[in-house]
């Protein structure tokens, strides 16, 4: 079974637009300068009962996130971040069901084979919108976790589609 680590901080808060249903988005990604790892990480704020829906989105999420990094495009796209070990992160305001956790042990095992790690962070419910911004160092992601405020890029299409201006004070 795949370990759930819990971050219950207010900074956990996903960005506007971010989801497991909206397969086609990179919803977080960020370079942890503390731990020197590349994050990429995932919402799912609903609670884990839409059964077989629900695990397809998780599935297809996953697999567009691991197409990004091993296709090509995170190289392509941030080129001075190469060679940086990889995470990602599914960050969960619900405990996930035994399917799901199921399903994420077996992913994990899979993309471990490809130097990728995957962890599930439990971040309790959340509201919508980001948290903190502005020029008090907080974030939709960053938090006080070590990820630099400028090194944030969420809710971005995985086909490069660009976002709109933010106010949460995310920088993109």
């Amino acid at each position: 079974m795949i370990a759930l680590r819990e971050n219950l901080g207010h900074e956990n808060r996903p960005p506007p637009g971010s989801g497991i249903e909206r397969t086609g988005m990179l919803d977080a990604f960020a370079h942890d300068k503390r731990e020197d790892v590349l994050v990429l990480a995932m919402f799912e704020t609903r609670p884990w009962e839409y059964g077989e829906l629900q695990l397809f989105q998780l599935q297809e999420k996953l697999n567009a996130y691991i197409s990004f990094i091993l296709d090509g495009e995170m190289k392509e796209s941030f080129p001075h971040l190469v060679g940086k070990p990889v995470r990602v992160e599914l960050r969960t305001a619900f405990e996930p069901s035994r399917r799901a956790m199921e399903f994420l042990a077996r992913a994990r095992d899979q993309i471990a084979l490809q130097q990728i790690a995957l962890e599930v962070v439990l971040i309790g419910e959340v509201q919508a919108g980001c948290s903190g911004g502005g020029n008090d160092g907080g974030g939709c992601f960053a938090g006080n976790q070590g990820i630099q405020k400028e090194n944030i890029i969420h809710a971005h299409s995985v086909e490069k589609e660009r976002c709109g201006s933010h106010s949460c004070g995310c920088q993109h």
